[in-house]
């Protein structure tokens, strides 16, 4: 990621409290800026429209638990752009109050997807699961809380912020659990084809025809695109009016691209690209 979207930010908005792992992803990809808690992901969202902020960082997928519910049905409507993207690996840590035991916890607090990604912890220690309305957000109430039997599950940056400890460290179930972060402007700065490797997002309507769908994805197979995510989603509650959203491997300049999505368009009724930006090294290590 090095577009100057990116290098010029100065203040970054995320979902979630101060600790949340969206502030973690956020500290990774943009080490220079600020960053500014918001408490939905429309907000993180509205503070980069109005100025508020300079870029968001938007979790979409997690390994675990697939696309997050949502995002998807929000990045159209955004009108913002993508700049960037960042992996982040998700370690959950069981957090108490000082001098808290395991032995002595009944109840642990975060976020729904948190609770299910900790199952395993969950079962062994007999913990009932409150679902909170974010990780960061039940450190935050675990500290006020004051209830040596009570816990959380949020990250190491989150216990140190409001004081907890670490009462069991790593507790995910899956430890190849990574969470994908957008990270979004009100510009555009799409990358330049300059050989690095690239990745080309869009959200895309078919045409009211038999095998829309078939023929618009032949394009990519013929001209050798990869296509590295594919998804469909309803619109206005409507079973008839679907959209997918989608990312390749490849610059919109390159001949192949082009051809192949020369091609999407004349099978649809809307073709929108969301952004134009260099894979995030995470991606080398990615099983074919």
């Amino acid at each position: 990621m090095s577009g100057s979207a990116i290098k010029n930010a100065k203040k970054v908005a995320f979902q979630g409290e101060p600790g949340a792992y969206a502030n973690l992803a956020a500290r990774e990809a943009i080490p220079h800026a600020a960053f500014l808690p918001r408490p939905t992901f429309d907000d993180a969202v509205n503070a980069v429209r109005i100025g508020e902020a300079d870029l968001c960082v938007i979790p979409v997928e997690n390994s675990s638990m697939g696309r997050i519910a949502d995002i998807h049905h929000l990045l159209p409507d955004a009108g913002l752009h993508i700049v960037g993207e960042h992996f982040l690996p998700i370690h959950h840590q069981l957090l108490g109050l000082k001098g808290a035991t395991l032995t002595g916890l009944k109840r642990v607090f975060s976020q729904g997807p948190a609770l299910q990604q900790c199952v395993k912890i969950r079962k062994e220690l007999n913990l009932i699961g409150e679902n909170w309305h974010d990780t960061a957000g039940s450190a935050k109430h675990i500290a006020e809380l004051g209830d040596p039997t009570s816990a959380a599950i949020a990250s190491k940056l989150a216990g140190e912020i409001y004081g907890l400890e670490v009462l069991k460290a790593d507790v995910e179930d899956e430890h190849h659990n990574h969470t994908r972060f957008l990270i979004m402007s009100r510009e555009p700065d799409d990358a330049p084809n300059d050989g690095r490797r690239i990745v080309t997002t869009f959200i895309f309507r078919v045409r009211n025809m038999p095998a829309a769908l078939y023929k618009a994805m032949g394009g990519f197979a013929t001209n050798g695109v990869n296509m590295t995510k594919l998804e469909s989603y309803q619109l206005g509650g409507s079973f008839n009016a679907t959209q997918f959203y989608a990312d390749i491997e490849g610059h919109p300049e390159d001949r192949l691209v082009k051809l192949a999505l020369e091609e999407l368009a004349f099978f649809t009724t809307k073709l929108t690209i969301l952004g134009i930006y260099p894979a995030h090294e995470f991606r080398e290590g990615m099983p074919d």
